[in-house]
């Protein structure tokens, strides 16, 4: 935790947490007391016009997720919009975001990559992995646990078996682990075991 991001935290009116029990205890352990509103994917449209309207008659606020950069893959990025688009001033503090050290763990090439987050679920999931199949440049997603292996799967399919990969699992915590291989050696790894924690899967893009 940086001293700045603590500052902030301070002097701010109030704290949007992505998980009030996990912000909690963070606050805590600084001993920080300050009042903790929920906003998560689930509530971000509905009370979305009641913060900027917070924000507009002068409160200030800092959002804070569970893991990662609000707004990467995290709720955020509606409410930045709204503060733009209402001229409400917005800082942005440097943190942990699971997908560079990712992309530096992989050993795939990294002058140039795209961030594709999660993919579909089922909508359009096809046509995107079709699509993405002719990516040249290295690709980053997020993934699920529960998902990985299917992903993996799905991509030897679209991609090729050979098209090499590296999955990272809890960057930066005490189990991190990074495999890296073809799509179909991964695979085959997470196939045996029991998967956990927060994934990054960096894809090398097709050979031009």
């Amino acid at each position: 935790m940086t001293l700045r991001g603590l500052e902030v935290l301070r002097t701010v009116d109030v704290i949007l947490a992505e998980d009030t029990r996990t912000s909690s205890r963070l606050l805590n352990h600084f001993q920080i007391q300050k009042p903790l509103t929920p906003y998560h994917q689930h509530n971000e449209h509905k009370v979305l016009q009641h913060l900027v309207d917070q924000l507009v008659a002068g409160k200030t606020m800092a959002v804070l997720t569970d893991a990662g950069t609000p707004g990467i893959s995290d709720p955020a990025f509606l409410l930045v919009r709204e503060c733009i688009r209402n001229s409400v001033k917005v800082e942005c503090l440097p943190g942990a975001t699971a997908f560079v050290p990712a992309l530096v763990n992989s050993g795939l090439p990294i002058n140039r990559f795209c961030f594709e987050g999660f993919l579909p679920l089922k909508k359009g999931r096809q046509t995107l992995l079709k699509k993405l199949a002719t990516e040249e440049r290295t690709m980053v997603f997020y993934e699920s646990p529960m998902r990985l292996v299917k992903t993996l799967e799905e991509m030897a399919t679209y991609f090729g078996p050979d098209r090499q990969c590296c999955v990272s699992r809890e960057l930066t915590k005490m189990f991190e682990e990074n495999k890296r291989g073809s799509l179909t050696e991964v695979a085959a790894y997470f196939r045996e075991k029991q998967v956990k924690g927060e994934i990054v899967l960096v894809v090398a893009g097709q050979e031009s």
